[in-house]
């Protein structure tokens, strides 16, 4: 699965699911500091799930009626980084077939799939 991690998604989260063999754009590496709009924008050219741990998206997306490939919001305060990654990697592989084109919220205990066609 192709994925894109905002550059505020913690680095555990990127090396493990490398780990487990996804390939991972990590805004963090290549060009910090762009707009949340480039970031959408690349996601998509990318055909990529973005990871990422800002709100805003869900402004881009459901107010601006900007196109996503699709959003994994990490709401997992409170969670040390191994667990977040092993979290958002349980997520990935069990709603696989659900992520793309929705907003999904995960947070501790609790996934919140939204599609947006």
């Amino acid at each position: 699965m192709n994925l894109m991690a905002d550059e505020c998604v913690d680095r555990q989260i990127v090396a493990s699911l490398r780990k487990e063999g996804h390939e991972v754009l990590y805004v963090a590496e290549m060009d910090p500091g762009i707009p949340d709009e480039t970031i959408l924008e690349r996601a998509n050219q990318n055909n990529a799930l973005l990871l990422t741990t800002d709100k805003d998206y869900g402004e881009l997306i459901f107010r601006q009626n900007r196109i996503s490939a699709g959003v994994l919001l990490i709401r997992l305060t409170g969670l040390s980084q191994i667990e977040k990654a092993r979290v958002v990697s349980s997520i990935i592989h069990d709603h696989s077939n659900e992520l793309f084109k929705s907003f999904t919220v995960v947070s501790p205990g609790r996934v919140r799939i939204r599609k947006k066609i």
